[in-house]
């Protein structure tokens, strides 16, 4: 499967700045807020495009060059570093010993652990290992008026204080620019696979999920493809279904092992045997472009999260309204997303407003638009849905961390001098 990066809406910035120290940020971040000019921190770029596009003029202030590793007490399974650091390099460096950070998320390559941890994205392992939250021990970060603050710590049973970490992750950097990050870490494990099944049907996907609630197999990852682009992948073309169920397996060789043939009997007890087992090299291209899949440039790209029980409901409600759409959904945890086609015909603001957030709803969930091809089209309520008690109270505290409204102003929270 080709990547490509995703449309990207283009800032509106007069000024562009590259801080080398936590020193530095703080002295263009108060110089801006004395100013009341807008700062839009960037790390790798690739979720620039996540939320609508902010019309103030401002600062972009670069961060990949707070990169440092600060302290890596390997043995006791964490690490503290710089937010700029790309993904792929921390993969790598935690690789060296044995260690992961199991996050999956899109252009390693090109993505930061700050920019993973305030667009708050999880990836086809999340079943199995959680989000970043569950990994975060410690952070720092620079408030609005160019302060710096901090919470947690670097030892994994510090659970004092005021809890900045879940504050931060997901808040888009409109509450604070996150400048450094101590995280928990997991071994390595020996081998990944994918038991991967070609089904004709949502019945049939409806039982093998059904089944998974009661196998003695343990998955990381449970995903559910369907829709054109994954019609011909390479890794899935042969097993001819309409839809893939694929279930990843992580462990050593007699585990992985076990799980494959528990998991593969369970099946075939329900009458599937269009299964075939994925490993290796091959394993890993295929979770990458799970992965990925979200960052593949779209018309419009979605995320709607429910209960787990209303996965099917939902893509079968999306290929209603877009038989051309392609769906990646982690169906163990009620993630689903959606890249719509060419051929939709619906505006936005029927299609998110009026079709899709309801539905989510209905299923005790939410949804947010990951990239829209026509941003003037997308609002904050479009974006978000946003209303309520709980947006109001995140309000306020935007107000206390960012008085002046100069964070990413219009990504996220409407504010009365907006």
């Amino acid at each position: 499967m080709q990547i490509a990066k995703k449309m990207v809406y283009q800032l509106p910035i007069t000024r562009t700045e590259t801080p080398q120290t936590d020193r530095d940020l703080t002295t263009l971040v108060a110089e801006a807020y004395a100013d009341q000019i807008a700062v839009y921190p960037l790390g790798g770029g690739t979720s620039i495009d996540f939320g609508p596009l902010p019309k103030a003029k401002g600062w972009a202030i670069e961060l990949t060059a707070l990169n440092q590793v600060v302290d890596y007490p390997y043995d006791d399974m964490t690490i503290t570093v710089g937010s700029g650091i790309r993904m792929s390099e921390l993969s790598a460096m935690l690789e060296e010993h044995d260690q992961q950070l199991p996050m999956d998320v899109p252009l390693t390559e090109q993505a930061t652990l700050g920019g993973v941890l305030a667009t708050n994205f999880s990836g086809p392992r999340r079943y199995g290992y959680g989000t970043g939250r569950d990994y975060v021990i410690g952070i720092s970060a620079v408030d609005g008026r160019g302060q710096l603050f901090s919470g947690g710590g670097r030892v994994v049973k510090n659970v004092a204080g005021y809890d900045f970490c879940k504050l931060l992750i997901g808040s888009l950097g409109t509450v604070g620019i996150i400048t450094e990050v101590t995280l928990k870490l997991k071994p390595k494990v020996q081998h990944f696979q994918w038991l991967a099944c070609g089904l004709d049907n949502f019945i049939i996907v409806e039982q093998l999920l059904n089944q998974l609630g009661t196998s003695g197999a343990h998955p990381v990852a449970i995903e559910l493809l369907t829709g054109p682009a994954w019609e011909n992948h390479p890794h899935l073309a042969q097993l001819n279904g309409m839809a893939y169920l694929l279930v990843g397996f992580e462990g050593s060789d007699e585990e992985v092992d076990w799980m494959f043939k528990t998991l593969t009997d369970e099946y075939r007890s329900l009458g599937v045997s269009q299964c075939q087992r994925i490993n290796n090299s091959t394993a890993a291209e295929l979770l990458r472009d799970v992965t990925n899949f979200p960052s593949v440039a779209a018309p419009l790209v979605v995320q709607i999260g429910v209960v787990a029980s209303g996965t099917l409901s939902i893509v079968e409600a999306v290929q209603r309204l877009d038989s051309g759409a392609s769906i990646a959904a982690r169906a163990g945890n009620g993630v689903i997303i959606v890249r719509f086609s060419e051929t939709i015909s619906m505006s936005l603001s029927d299609l998110v407003v009026g079709s899709l957030r309801p539905l989510a709803k209905a299923h005790q969930g939410h949804l947010t638009v990951l990239s829209n091809a026509d941003p003037a089209d997308l609002t904050l309520q479009a974006a978000w849905g946003g209303g309520g008690k709980s947006w109001s109270i995140m309000s306020d505290i935007k107000r206390q961390f960012d008085p002046h409204n100069i964070l990413n102003p219009g990504r996220l929270f409407v504010r009365e001098n907006q």
